[in-house]
């Protein structure tokens, strides 16, 4: 499959060939929605608590006497049921994660691409280099592509002016090939990959 190789600037600058078996499969969206509870689930804190009674500073005298008083028996006022007490089965720090197959894993990473290319949101620039980091010539750029919620990814180390020039725009981001991923990607509605990144993301699917 080819598709057209553009520059920041819109013009045209050759063509790409991509592979059919990462960027146009039969796509299974339940693979994204699972991926996306994966990391959703991976970015979770997991450090709410609560106490439990073990945790009251609170004295541990008997309350009152065992019988007699037509009263429950109580050994401390740190029981659940007293107000000042523990809290019985609160949260409790924990990982929220869970484990989810590498083979759904690169399934959900082909399927958004295949996605993004047959709904013409995927698009393959030469390089993110630019001479100034200022933000109204990138944008005035971004605007003649149509582009206004756009991902960029790219693999080499020459695109500081481009991040310094979009980092104050409004659903524009820029991920690296090896921080590429499903959530990010579905957060936007174009997915823009230069050169080196199709060959970055296409190496990193076929290891």
């Amino acid at each position: 499959m080819l598709l057209q190789v553009v520059k920041l600037d819109g013009n045209i600058c050759g063509d790409m060939e991509l592979d059919d078996s990462i960027f146009n499969i039969e796509p299974k969206k339940e693979c994204l929605a699972d991926v996306v509870r994966w990391q959703l689930a991976g970015r979770q804190a997991g450090t709410h608590a609560v106490k439990t009674r073990g945790y009251i500073n609170r004295t541990k005298k008997k309350a009152f006497r065992q019988k007699g008083t037509g009263n429950a028996r109580h050994g401390a006022r740190t029981a659940n049921i007293f107000v000042g007490g523990g809290v019985a089965f609160g949260p409790t720090p924990r990982c929220h994660c869970f484990k989810l197959n590498k083979k759904v894993r690169l399934l959900a990473i082909k399927t958004l691409l295949t996605l993004k290319q047959k709904e013409n949101n995927l698009i393959i620039l030469e390089d993110l280099k630019l001479e100034t980091s200022k933000t109204k010539p990138l944008l005035e750029s971004l605007n003649k592509l149509n582009m206004r919620s756009v991902l960029f990814v790219d693999s080499s180390d020459d695109c500081q002016n481009f991040k310094n020039a979009c980092s104050n725009l409004y659903k524009i981001d820029v991920l690296p090939v090896i921080g590429f991923n499903v959530y990010d990607a579905l957060k936007h509605e174009k997915l823009a990959l230069t050169r080196s990144a199709v060959a970055g993301i296409s190496e990193r699917l076929w290891r």
